[in-house]
């Protein structure tokens, strides 16, 4: 019985360190792909706009309408063509737009997101910036 005990221990123990690490690696996976898909998004975008002379009104003209953050949110797009003003787009913490063209990004894992990436609900968004030059988590940026 303590022979059974002690197995037990040792395996919550395994587990009590493994799991942490486990949530961690598959969140880096979700990053990693929430990026390649912006990726490919602008990708779509550049030929979109290469064929029509003009950007897209919103991301199912450019084919990826129906694509899904890993988190299961539709990708966010904004076009600044279409918008009067900056208040709409993601700024800095300069409040200095993200972009001259176009927003894309992620709402991360929590969904949420604000216009300013020093929102605490921007940080885990996944963002286009710098015209492309950047693609990552809004918190490095």
């Amino acid at each position: 019985m303590v022979e059974l005990l002690i197995t037990l221990m040792i395996i919550a123990t395994v587990s009590a360190i493994a799991i942490p690490s486990l949530m961690a690696s598959i969140y880096q996976a979700k990053i990693a792909r929430a990026v390649g898909d912006i990726h490919t998004i602008e990708d779509d975008i550049t030929f979109y706009e290469t064929i029509n002379g003009q950007l897209p009104d919103d991301l199912s003209q450019a084919g990826d309408g129906n694509l899904l953050d890993p988190w299961g949110n539709p990708y966010q797009y904004l076009n600044h063509t279409d918008m009067k003003g900056n208040g709409q787009a993601r700024k800095d913490r300069f409040l200095v737009p993200l972009n001259d063209d176009y927003d894309l990004y992620s709402m991360g894992q929590d969904g949420a997101s604000a216009s300013p990436l020093t929102a605490s609900k921007s940080q885990d968004d996944i963002i286009r910036a710098a015209n492309g030059s950047y693609i990552g988590l809004a918190a490095n940026f």
